[in-house]
């Protein structure tokens, strides 16, 4: 059903935007990115027109034990050549440079299958394991917000597995 991901290392990013803190029982990302789109048009020195969907758990995510009620910080943002320029009521946040598992993504963002897929079936039967960075997707050019015909790239931290 879903593809075998492109394994990248990616090199660091400056992204520029609103972050709001919250859970997956309390799912605040249509209001983030609500206050964050009408403000977009005033940064200055974006990168491309590309969105950056980012979260950031605050400790190594275990979707084995998956618990909806755990806390993360999720982020709509835009890649910036530099952070000179931070319009009020934005913050930024730097993405580190690593390896990283890209999905290419068609459908709705609202399907959670795709995750499913990744974290329990092709994640524990690769070579890889979740590294403790940010996850995040890009929504480009292709990206319909709640459009089954959708694109987007759903970028996975990942090292490789420690031997035993």
């Amino acid at each position: 059903m879903f593809m075998k991901p492109d394994i990248k290392i990616l090199q660091p990013k400056k992204l520029l935007g609103k972050c709001m803190r919250m859970n997956f029982v309390e799912n605040n990302t249509a209001l983030l990115w609500k206050s964050f789109m009408p403000m977009r048009n005033q940064i200055t020195n974006k990168l491309g027109n590309d969105l950056f969907s980012v979260t950031v758990y605050e400790a190594l995510p275990d979707f084995e034990n998956f618990n909806p009620q755990t806390f993360f910080t999720k982020w709509a943002a835009v890649e910036v050549s530099d952070f000179n320029d931070v319009p009020d009521d934005m913050q930024t946040l730097t993405l580190t440079s690593g390896m990283y598992a890209v999905f290419n993504y068609k459908g709705l963002s609202t399907d959670t299958q795709i995750f499913e897929y990744i974290f329990a079936t092709w994640l524990p039967a690769s070579e890889y394991e979740l590294d403790n960075r940010p996850h995040f997707e890009i929504l480009g050019d292709k990206y319909k917000n709640n459009d089954p015909n959708s694109e987007e790239e759903i970028l996975i931290p990942i090292k490789m597995k420690q031997s035993v």
